[in-house]
């Protein structure tokens, strides 16, 4: 019932940007928390980036600095600007959102289905 698709992936040279865009649908009541992870081949997938309803953000140190999240709630999307982007930065990223869908205190997680970035040397 409740997707995300993410876009804005690519192919980037050492110090480029890209933006990631992620849209969520369906029958959400409202985004607790929305955010990035990120899986590198041979490593764990990690957390990049979180923001929540309240606009409180956190992200992972390696990409402080360069790394913004931002959101719109009227839209349900949740945007990653990545600047002066590295090679360690290559890997799937994948949108993660905590969503409410009633007024009850339940929540539940969905991931979309990733895309890749790669930061060419």
């Amino acid at each position: 019932q409740v997707q995300l698709v993410e876009s804005g992936g690519g192919l980037v040279q050492t110090g480029g940007s890209l933006r990631l865009s992620c849209a969520s649908s369906g029958s959400i009541f409202s985004i607790n928390v929305m955010g990035w992870y990120r899986q590198a081949p041979g490593k764990q997938r990690e957390l990049v980036a979180t923001i929540t309803s309240g606009g409180s953000i956190n992200l992972v140190d390696s990409v402080k600095g360069r790394f913004t999240i931002s959101r719109d709630n009227t839209k349900n999307t949740v945007f990653l600007q990545m600047n002066s982007l590295k090679p360690e930065d290559t890997a799937v990223y994948y949108c993660y959102a905590d969503v409410s869908l009633s007024f009850s205190r339940r929540t539940y997680q969905y991931w979309g289905q990733g895309t890749q970035v790669t930061v060419s040397s």
